[in-house]
């Protein structure tokens, strides 16, 4: 199951929730995709934050599923995965990743296809493909944190903790498990606090789809950047609508 809530008028909160470890059979990512193809939708929405229940993330794809498929089946389950991803990663508003308990194999793809990434204190992550004999992660992972730093997880497998993952610059913060959740609202609400075009366009110069040059003509232009230049000089907050 897919809960997807709104604990703010901006933020949109997407819980997967699949007993024990929150694995993403066929069926689960159709679910997760509608999710983000409703949140697209709705402007008023500025910010998602993506977490897990069950005291875990997501552990990726379902393997005893898996089972009952043949070798090209398989093949187009993982790249079905890997394109849910994608759509992730490419939706118009940060997604921001609270990491709680076991984030591996296709759920740590899944975590860096998001924006940003907090970790519980207890959570646990392993870059496994090569435990399964595939590949995953190698792409994202070493864009992230470069390649010294990536390959020790890639080509070992071995499962490490959040304070490695904050060490090596896979996640922003580590917060105690508890507090987990609130902090990524609270990371939310502050985003959702700025100008929502100016944020969407600096996501994708951060992520390399577009330039600083393309998009500062129209956000010159827009009402945000007069409200935001006339809240400055009256020492008040600004106001933002999105125009």
């Amino acid at each position: 199951m897919i809960h997807l809530t709104r604990p703010d008028p901006a933020i949109a909160l997407v819980e997967l929730d699949t007993a024990p470890a929150n694995v993403l059979a066929m069926a689960e990512r159709a679910r997760l995709l509608d999710a983000f193809a409703a949140i697209e939708a709705d402007r008023a929405v500025r910010v998602v934050v993506l977490t897990g229940r069950n005291g875990a993330f997501c552990t990726g794809d379902d393997l005893a599923e898996s089972l009952s498929r043949d070798a090209p089946t398989q093949s187009a389950a993982i790249l079905h995965f890997l394109d849910m991803c994608d759509r992730v990663a490419a939706c118009r508003v940060p997604v921001i990743a609270a990491v709680n308990g076991w984030c591996i194999g296709g759920g740590l793809e899944l975590a860096l296809a998001c924006d940003i990434r907090l970790a519980g204190d207890q959570a646990s992550f392993a870059c496994s493909a090569v435990r399964m004999g595939l590949t995953a992660s190698a792409g994202r992972l070493t864009a992230l944190v470069g390649e010294s730093r990536a390959k020790p997880h890639l080509l070992t497998g071995a499962p490490f903790d959040a304070r490695r993952a904050l060490a090596d610059g896979i996640v922003a913060e580590v917060n105690p498990a508890d507090e987990l959740l609130g902090a990524a609202i609270a990371m939310a609400r502050t985003i959702a606090s700025r100008a929502p075009l100016a944020v969407e366009a600096t996501k994708r110069v951060a992520s390399g789809v577009s330039t600083t040059e393309a998009e500062t003509p129209g956000l010159a232009a827009t009402a945000d950047h007069a409200e935001a230049r006339a809240a400055f000089m009256a020492k008040r907050a600004a106001v933002f609508t999105g125009r």
